[in-house]
C-alpha cells in the first residue's frame, strides 16, 4: 500500500488528498464533501473522513477527497474533473432548496438506478425510522462511464451507503463496461 499526501486550494476547491493504492482490480473512488459550512471551515468534516477510512479498510483505491460549496458549478466541476471511476458525493440529498446535489447528478446522468436509493432508505428506516424517507440518496451512471453516488452527509448514512455500495460496485462496473460480452453471475456475500 502506498499513501501520498497532498494539500491544495489553487483551483478554488479545498483538497486534502491521500491517494491510497491497495488493489488495482477494484474501482477507484473519490469522496466529494458538498457542504458550504465545511468548505468555509465553520464545521469539521467527519463524514468525508469516515468515508475515506471505510473505503481504505475495504481495499479500494481512494483518490483525493475534495470539499466543495453547495453550488451547481462546483458540483458539476467535481463530476467532470474527477479521475476516479466512482465519485461519492456526501450531502445535498434532502428536501431543502439548498439540497441540489442529486438534481445536478441526475441532470448529467446517462442512467440512474433507483434500487440503490430504495434499499438505502429501507436500511436507514430500520435504524432511524420515518426521517429516512426524506433522503434522495441515489446512484447514477454518467455518460463517460463514471458512477456517481450521492449520500446524505451524516456519518450513519455514509456507513450504510458504503456498506451497500461495497457489495455491488465491482459487478456494477463490469456491467457498465460490458457491451457485448457474456453476462457473468455476481458473487454474493
Amino acid at each position: 500500500m502506498v499513501i501520498l499526501p497532498y494539500i491544495t486550494s489553487a483551483t478554488g476547491i479545498n483538497i486534502f488528498w491521500w491517494v491510497i493504492y491497495t488493489n488495482a482490480s477494484k474501482p477507484c473512488f473519490q469522496v466529494v464533501v458538498v457542504s458550504d459550512r465545511v468548505y468555509e471551515g465553520l464545521e469539521k468534516d467527519v463524514s468525508g473522513e469516515l468515508a475515506l477510512a471505510l473505503l481504505v479498510n475495504k481495499g479500494y483505491c481512494v483518490e483525493p477527497k475534495i470539499t466543495i460549496r453547495n453550488l451547481h458549478r462546483d458540483i458539476l466541476k467535481a463530476l467532470r474533473t474527477s479521475r476516479a471511476r466512482v465519485v461519492l458525493l456526501l450531502g445535498g440529498t434532502g428536501p431543502s432548496p439548498r439540497d441540489i446535489t442529486v438534481d445536478i447528478v441526475e441532470s448529467v446522468a446517462w442512467r440512474c438506478l433507483p434500487g440503490f436509493g430504495e434499499h438505502f432508505r429501507r436500511v436507514s428506516y430500520e435504524q432511524i425510522g420515518v426521517p429516512a424517507l426524506l433522503t434522495r440518496a441515489s446512484l447514477c451512471i454518467l455518460h463517460d462511464g463514471k458512477i456517481a453516488v450521492v449520500l446524505p452527509g451524516s456519518p450513519n448514512a455514509v456507513s450504510i451507503g458504503i456498506d451497500i455500495l461495497s457489495r455491488l460496485v465491482e459487478h456494477l462496473v463490469e456491467e457498465v463496461d460490458r457491451f457485448e460480452t457474456p453476462h457473468r453471475t455476481p458473487e454474493h456475500e
